[in-house]
C-alpha cells in the first residue's frame, strides 16, 4: 500500500489529503508503515509526470508494506505561475528540517548553469543531502541530484558529453548487494543526460558501482559515509514510463524547431523499432533543410507511441522493492536496539 500526504495551504489552514494508491495487505496483520519524502525538482512540463512516475513505482514497490509518501519540492527551482499553483499543495521543505523520513528520494531538474555550485538551489540541496544522513535510513538521489550530492560530499566533478547520452542501454550488475539482490545479470536502464561521472573517481572516494554500462557508463552506485542512511545514487531513470523518452525527444525537436537549441537531437538509443527510426530519420532530414516548427505536427507521436515498450519495468520494480525492504530491515533493527528512539 502507499499512501499519498500532500499540504496544501488554503487561507493560513493547513489540510493533509490521502490518497490510497493501492491496497495489498499481509493476511492477519498490520503491514510494515515506511514513511517516506519526495522532492520533486523537475520542471514546470515535468511535475506531474514525475509525480505520477513515483507514485506508481513505489506502489508497485510496495508489496505489503504501507509507503506514506511526502511531496516537497526545492523552493529555488525557477517556476512559472503555473508550476507555483502545482507545487502549493506540496509540503513546505521548512517542514523538512525538523522531522524524520525513513526514507527521501530526490529528482533531478533541468540544469540551467555549467556549474551546479552557481545552480539557485545549491545551498539548499546541499542542506538536504546533510539532513538525509541524519534523518533517515536511506535516500535516493537522481541524476543532476546524484551529481549535485558527490559533487558536494566528494568533490567529484562530473564531465560534460559531446551530445546528450539518450536511451535505453543494457546495464550489467557488478556487485552483489541488498539492492540488487534477485535483479537480473543484465537490464535495460533508460538515461537521459548531458554529463557523465568519472567512475575511477567515484572507486576512489568509497563509492560502490553496482550496476554499469558499456554504452552509458555508470548507472547506479551506493556509499554510506555515517551509519545512519545509505545514500543511493541514479544516473539513470527507473522511474521513466514507456513513453517519456518518446515525449523528451519530441521536446527537443521543437526546441530545435524553434532555434532555442543549435544541433538538431539525437534519437534514443535501443528504444524505437526500424519503421519509427526510418519515420524519425526522414522527419530530421526535413528539418535540417526547411527549419520551421510546424514541421512538429508531422513528428509521429501516435504511432511511436503505440510500438515503444517499457523493458526496464521489471528491473525498476526490484530495484525499489529491495530499497523498500532495505529501509523497513534497518528501521526494524535500530527501534530492536534503540527502543527508546521515536521518530
Amino acid at each position: 500500500m502507499i499512501t499519498e500526504h500532500r499540504t496544501a495551504n488554503l487561507g493560513g489552514l493547513t489540510t493533509d489529503r490521502r490518497s490510497t494508491l493501492s491496497s495489498e495487505r499481509v493476511a492477519g496483520a498490520d503491514p510494515p508503515v515506511l514513511d517516506i519524502g519526495l522532492i520533486n525538482n523537475m520542471p514546470d512540463p515535468a511535475l506531474d509526470a514525475t509525480e505520477r512516475q513515483f507514485r506508481a513505482l513505489l506502489a508497485a514497490a510496495a508489496g505489503g508494506m504501507d509507503v506514506r509518501l511526502t511531496m516537497y519540492t526545492l523552493p529555488e527551482v525557477p517556476r512559472t505561475d503555473f508550476g507555483r499553483k502545482q507545487v502549493s499543495s506540496y509540503s513546505s521543505l521548512d517542514d523538512l528540517w525538523t522531522r524524520h523520513h525513513d526514507g527521501v528520494i530526490v529528482t533531478g531538474t533541468e540544469p540551467r548553469a555549467s556549474d551546479l555550485k552557481d545552480e539557485p538551489f545549491w545551498g539548499t540541496l546541499t542542506r538536504v543531502l546533510e539532513w538525509a544522513e541524519d534523518h533517515t535510513y536511506s535516500a535516493i538521489l537522481s541524476c543532476l541530484a546524484a551529481h549535485a550530492g558527490i559533487l558536494h560530499l566528494d568533490g567529484i566533478v562530473r564531465r560534460p558529453l559531446g551530445d546528450k547520452r539518450f536511451g535505453v542501454f543494457e546495464c550489467v550488475r557488478v556487485d552483489d548487494h541488498p539492492l540488487t539482490a534477485a535483479t537480473p545479470a543484465r537490464l535495460p536502464m533508460p538515461h537521459s543526460r548531458w554529463n557523465e561521472i568519472p567512475e575511477e573517481a567515484l572507486l576512489a572516494c568509497g563509492y560502490r558501482v553496482l550496476t554499469r554500462s558499456e554504452g552509458a557508463g555508470v548507472d547506479s552506485f551506493v556509499k554510506q559515509r555515517t551509519s545512519k542512511s545509505l545514500l543511493v545514487f541514479f544516473q539513470g531513470h527507473p522511474e521513466y514510463e514507456a513513453v517519456t523518452l518518446l515525449l523528451e525527444y519530441r521536446r527537443d525537436i521543437g526546441r530545435y524547431l524553434r532555434q532555442e537549441r543549435d544541433t538538431y537531437p539525437p534519437m534514443p538509443e535501443g528504444y524505437f523499432d526500424e519503421d519509427t527510426v526510418g519515420a524519425l530519420v526522414a522527419l530530421q532530414e526535413r528539418a535540417l533543410t526547411d527549419r520551421r516548427e510546424e514541421l512538429l505536427a508531422e513528428f509521429p507521436t501516435a504511432n511511436a507511441a503505440g510500438k515503444v515498450s517499457n523493458t526496464w519495468r521489471s528491473a525498476a520494480e526490484s530495484l525499489y522493492r529491495n530499497w523498500l525492504q532495505y529501509i523497513w530491515s534497518e528501521k526494524e533493527k535500530r527501534l530492536v536496539a534503540q527502543p527508546e528512539l521515536s521518530y
